[in-house]
């Protein structure tokens, strides 16, 4: 969600991270006027480190917290548009001045390395980076260059790195227009568009290459060469180089080949991958970074893998052994299940793309296109995915049942063994613990388990000691963030009547008659046809029971994104959308437009239950449901993804085993679930209107989570299993699949 501000009429315009590229100039603000003494709050603005600091957040927030929120909590803006004797006063404040000093204490210890986990582990590998390329990063809201799940992964792939002091460079695209904006139609249908990405009020800031060059790489791609240049975000101690190729050399086709994330048709997703991987690898050698060991993050990256060996074969390496040293220092994650989703280019497409490359390769095209061979597509196609596992020694899907479906999709690259011998393994995702836990929660912590919990999250007894939070104390900080939620539907719903003047059935549709006292449902995430959205309406009037029963209502708020290319997930939202605009529902289904990382943050702290319904075995770990966890919001789903794992018997329910996962089995067993147990669950209140078999439910639920799901977690699981075998370790011996 882009930043729209009422708050001048010369600002109103500028305070949209996305601006218009007519607009941009015009309205862009002075930089700020800080005073001597808080010089460092710039510093601190320019990382993105501070998005998971609570002193650092509240620093910003005391400085004027209307304007913070008017802003979306974006501090760059806030020091362009804080009013110049507001900060003169904060200079003269000592109880601001005592806490800005805190802040950056805390700063300048995140931006050391020497007294982190990897530093203390693993001393003499410190010079020696991960490169972790993907094609999205999700860190913060005010930079909006990410989708959903993926992006948001390597964000809190890249903080958990910072946190643990693991060198990581993440390389990915920088995308002027973002995603998509989403402005939902009375009819429900989702109307896409695009904003440029106004990089004065983002953290990004430009490199230059060789002898100041401000290119990072030039890439012959479709018969011309594009100049790349690169754009810097700092992530605590970890960087991330972000790709640009709207640069003045380039012809204008070529200049908005980077500008949209997942825009445009084939031919633009093939070159802006080309571009990814060749000129990810080469801006990092203009940089002068030398990567010990390459994280290709899903197979959109997987060009890096062929850019490394164009690299050895043109310094005279023979082709089979370019392969095997490539191989040994590569790390590939597959996210995805289902054989659609991934990426899959016709032969004559990447030979225009990328030329003859095979020529610099040593090769003739064939053995080229080997490396992509899919058997299920044949030879006339090259496979991202395919490739990517052919030239990388470690490989592994994102939660133990995704492991188990990925050795099962790519045994044919190994004809005749069996699939349990497949050479992929599995590292379950995880979630950055202090960018999705509620500050309520973790003051509840700090004052229940102490307040350095955080040195000891990795002990699992230090999260056995949740189960023994006050039910009270809990539950009353879970009603004051279930109020803030309701209080931010209510503000959007306001806003857009205010700018857009909706009718009125949508202002319903947008939240207005929520009850703050109703047990609330959360379903958000990307509408895709597989993710099931709409089961819960599979029967319409035993839904309708549980929604308006007068002493114990049930309401469901939904958000999320269709992809602009996926007209069945559109035609999904649209349905989903219609139920919010039914009056036999009384206003108890509700659909927040333009989700993104701070709605979701809003959505997994605020509501009761999370509700995750995917078509068993598609979906490939589902980490929205771990983000609600720790916050002590428990999940019910389908056995699929993380929940497999994650479920215990007393952190949520499951829905299933059900025979063949029919929507009918599917559906009752919800609907069932949620009459019998989390109905009666939640409305059972002690003399102080306390539901204690509710809480309970709720610490298990945070219990789970902070031990064996945080992004911590992952990240060392990564860092043992394969950052630092490829880097320190001996060469393994080989099992590549067949070409």
């Amino acid at each position: 969600m882009f930043l729209h501000v009422e708050f001048l009429a010369m600002t109103a315009t500028v305070l949209g991270l996305a601006t218009s590229a007519a607009s941009q100039s015009r309205y862009d603000l002075p930089a700020p006027a800080l005073p001597d003494r808080l010089q460092g709050l710039a510093v601190v603005a320019g990382n993105l480190a501070w998005t998971w600091n609570r002193e650092a957040r509240a620093l910003f927030s005391a400085i004027d917290v209307r304007l913070w929120a008017r802003v979306r909590e974006n501090p760059i803006a806030l020091l362009r548009l804080v009013q110049p004797d507001r900060l003169a006063a904060c200079a003269r404040d000592d109880a601001f001045l005592a806490a800005y000093d805190g802040v950056m204490r805390w700063f300048e210890a995140e931006r050391s390395w020497e007294r982190t986990w990897y530093a203390h582990h693993y001393p003499e590998l410190a010079g020696r980076p991960a490169a972790y390329f993907c094609a999205e990063f999700g860190v913060h809201s005010s930079v909006p260059i990410y989708s959903g799940g993926l992006g948001v992964l390597a964000g809190d792939h890249c903080k958990a790195a910072s946190d643990l002091g693991m060198p990581l460079i993440g390389v990915g695209i920088f995308y002027r227009a973002g995603y998509v904006n989403q402005h939902i139609r009375p009819d429900g249908w989702q109307e896409d568009s695009q904003d440029w990405v106004n990089v004065a009020l983002t953290p990004l800031t430009p490199l230059t290459g060789p002898g100041d060059s401000p290119y990072l790489a030039t890439v012959r791609t479709a018969g011309r060469d594009v100049a790349v240049r690169g754009m810097q975000l700092q992530v605590g101690r970890t960087r991330i180089i972000l790709l640009d190729s709207d640069v003045e050399p380039n012809h204008p086709d070529d200049r908005a080949l980077l500008s949209q994330l997942y825009g445009g048709g084939l031919d633009v997703r093939l070159r802006q991958e080309w571009l990814l991987g060749v000129a990810g690898v080469r801006a990092l050698r203009a940089l002068g970074i030398e990567p010990a060991v390459w994280h290709s993050n899903e197979g959109h990256a997987a060009f890096m893998l062929i850019e490394r060996l164009r690299e050895l074969t043109t310094r005279g390496v023979p082709f089979a052994d370019a392969v095997r040293a490539v191989r040994r220092t590569s790390v590939f994650t597959t996210h995805t299940p289902v054989p659609a989703g991934h990426d899959v280019f016709p032969r004559d497409a990447v030979a225009q793309c990328a030329g003859p490359i095979w020529e610099e390769l040593g090769v003739d095209a064939d053995a080229l296109y080997a490396l992509g061979y899919d058997p299920a597509h044949g030879r006339d196609y090259f496979h991202m995915t395919a490739t990517a596992i052919r030239l990388s020694r470690r490989v592994n899907g994102v939660s133990q049942r995704h492991g188990t479906v990925s050795r099962s999709l790519w045994a044919p690259l190994w004809p005749g063994r069996a699939p349990d011998r497949v050479p992929i393994g599995s590292v379950t995702n995880g979630v950055h613990l202090a960018t999705w836990m509620a500050n309520p929660i973790m003051a509840l912590l700090d004052r229940h388990l102490g307040p350095d919990w955080g040195s000891r999250a990795d002990d699992p007894a230090l999260w056995d000691q949740v189960l023994s939070l006050e039910a009270e104390d809990l539950w009353r900080v879970h009603v004051a963030l279930k109020q803030r939620l309701m209080r931010f539907v209510r503000d959007e719903a306001r806003q857009s009547y205010a700018t857009r003047s909706l009718e009125s059935a949508q202002l319903v549709g947008a939240g207005t008659l929520l009850d703050p006292d109703a047990l609330t449902i959360g379903f958000a995430r990307r509408f895709a046809t597989y993710k099931r959205a709409d089961l819960v309406f599979h029967d319409v009037e035993r839904l309708r029971l549980l929604l308006i029963n007068r002493e114990r209502p049930v309401q469901i708020i939904f958000s999320g994104k269709s992809h602009p290319a996926d007209t069945p997930g559109k035609h999904l939202l649209q349905a989903v959308y219609r139920y919010t605009r039914e009056p036999r529902f009384e206003g108890r289904v509700a659909f927040l437009e333009d989700y993104d990382m701070r709605v979701a943050r809003l959505l997994v702290r605020g509501v009761d239950l999370w509700l995750n319904l995917p078509r068993v075995s598609m979906e490939a770990s589902g980490t929205s449901g771990m983000k609600a966890a720790l916050n002590g919001v428990p999940q019910m789903g389908t056995v699929d993804g993380w929940w497999e794992e994650g479920f215990d018997g007393h952190n949520g329910w499951v829905i299933g085993p059900v025979p063949n996962d029919t929507d009918d089995a599917a559906a009752d067993v919800l609907y069932t679930a949620l009459e019998t147990a989390v109905v009666p669950r939640f409305y059972t209140r002690n003399a102080r209107d306390v539901p204690e078999q509710w809480v309970e439910t709720m610490r298990a639920a945070l219990r789970v989570a902070g031990r064996s799901y945080s992004a911590r977690r992952m990240i060392l699981d990564y860092v043992t299993g394969s950052y630092v075998p490829a880097i320190a370790g001996p060469a393994e011996g080989d099992d590549p699949p067949t070409a």
